[in-house]
């Protein structure tokens, strides 16, 4: 009886190793598994991965391909553009004082012709001062004004001195005398004046 329980037990004590050993070895064939599982997905998910920001580089270099394309043709649009305006400007922009002094013109052109049939002196005279003053008056507009120099202390920004006169010492360094009259248009000196300086 002792021996049949003793075999009874070491055949118990056999299947229970061999129940552990089964249970350890599938318990590590399913860890393998799982393991192999994880590899793959991260061997996909790694594929996958370069594979979707090299397609989000590529989507971002087009885009800024086409933005700089465009940008380059709005810029040689404007280019011609601006380049066309000028060219315009250049060939009309005196225009509109053309014709503020074709009245001025025709003022002439009826003083010459009232100076053939008359000998009134004192007429064509205050004709040809109201011709002046019309001219005057039309470049006033245009933001032409003379420069007034005479009697005042010569500036070369303004003046050309063309000659210089012994007029003492009340008289020296300032502008005797106006040989030729200098006009602005606006703040910028269109022509100097040519002047006479004392000394």
């Amino acid at each position: 009886m002792k021996k049949e329980n003793a075999k009874k037990e070491t055949v118990n004590c056999n299947e229970e190793t061999l129940n552990e050993e089964q249970a350890a070895a599938a318990n590590q064939a399913s860890a393998d598994n799982v393991a192999e599982g994880d590899a793959a997905a991260t061997d996909t998910m790694s594929d996958e991965e370069p594979q979707s920001q090299e397609a989000a580089l590529n989507a971002k270099i087009a885009e800024w391909q086409d933005k700089f394309l465009r940008l380059q043709a709005e810029f040689d649009n404007y280019r011609k553009r601006t380049l066309k305006e000028k060219m315009e400007l250049v060939q009309t922009g005196g225009s509109d004082v053309l014709k503020a002094m074709l009245p001025v013109k025709d003022d002439v052109e009826r003083a010459v012709a009232a100076m053939e049939k008359s000998d009134d002196v004192e007429a064509l005279r205050a004709g040809v001062k109201l011709i002046s003053q019309k001219f005057t008056e039309a470049l006033r507009q245009k933001g032409v004004t003379e420069i007034e120099v005479k009697d005042k202390d010569f500036d070369a920004d303004f003046s050309e001195a063309v000659a210089r006169f012994a007029a003492g010492e009340d008289k020296k360094g300032k502008v005797i005398d106006v040989v030729q009259t200098g006009y602005m248009l606006g703040e910028k000196v269109l022509r100097f004046a040519k002047v006479v300086v004392g000394e």
